[in-house]
């Protein structure tokens, strides 16, 4: 009988965790630093990106911070009120959360703005497959996939990794440096926000995962576990790669 879960231990400790979280945070690990120790993060740290990227990148992710209030409220759809301790925990928190994934979109814009990328361009958006791949993985598994299926795509996987690489640009002042004393708080508001606010958010997503799934799920749920993190993790990489291959040609 697979036995209900209901963490007892701080929430941002691995060990408070059933021993199949545990293995599929390992399991995924890999995929996650191609995200997190990516070259397209440590030169924006050192402010050494070039305009190209930089602009690529914004308008390419775009598409994922605008449509993430919307990815909450497929999973707000699957969930009823008293059928499941995990379904209620998890209904609390997306209500809660809603209104702070508008802010961020905001937020979005404001660093966008700052960095010489439009309003207007961000919306026209880019023509490019690998750059939207990430934002049509994110709105089909959320429309479709269980409830802890879609939360482990979305809130662990792309909001975990978000915020270490939030982290690693905000790990030193020399980016935020970049811009002119009076626009620099709210050019780096973003940036601030995931570099502190998601250090708990993806801890919450996956206590709310494992309340759903209990002490020992069936091994077809966890391999769509494992597949759906990582997913994300190669489309998020895939991305950073596309961004990259912006940058300008060396001169001879």
């Amino acid at each position: 009988m697979n036995a209900p879960f209901s963490r007892t231990g701080p929430l941002m400790e691995l060990s408070s965790y059933p021993d199949w979280a545990r293995q599929l945070v390992e399991d995924c690990a890999a995929d996650r630093a191609r995200v997190t120790q990516h070259v397209l993060f440590q030169r924006m740290r050192d402010a050494t990106l070039p305009y190209p990227i930089m602009r690529y990148f914004l308008i390419g992710v775009w598409p994922v911070i605008e449509q993430f209030p919307q990815y909450m409220a497929f999973n707000l759809l699957k969930v009823r009120y008293g059928r499941h301790p995990g379904e209620d925990l998890a209904r609390t928190w997306l209500i809660r959360n809603l209104r702070v994934e508008q802010h961020h979109a905001d937020y979005w814009v404001d660093w966008a703005e700052a960095s010489d990328v439009s309003r207007d361009a961000l919306i026209a958006g880019l023509d490019d497959p690998a750059t939207l791949a990430l934002s049509h993985w994110c709105w089909r598994t959320c429309e479709r996939e269980a409830l802890a299926i879609s939360m482990a795509a979305t809130h662990y996987a792309i909001e975990g990794a978000t915020g270490d690489w939030s982290n690693l640009v905000c790990s030193t002042d020399t980016y935020a440096q970049t811009f002119p004393e009076a626009d620099r708080k709210k050019a780096t508001r973003w940036l601030r926000q995931h570099a502190q606010y998601d250090d708990t958010h993806p801890w919450e997503a996956l206590d709310i995962i494992c309340t759903l799934l209990g002490h020992e799920p069936e091994a077809k749920q966890l391999e769509q576990l494992r597949l759906a993190i990582c997913t994300s993790y190669r489309y998020m990489a895939m991305t950073l790669d596309r961004c990259m291959q912006m940058a300008p040609a060396k001169q001879d």
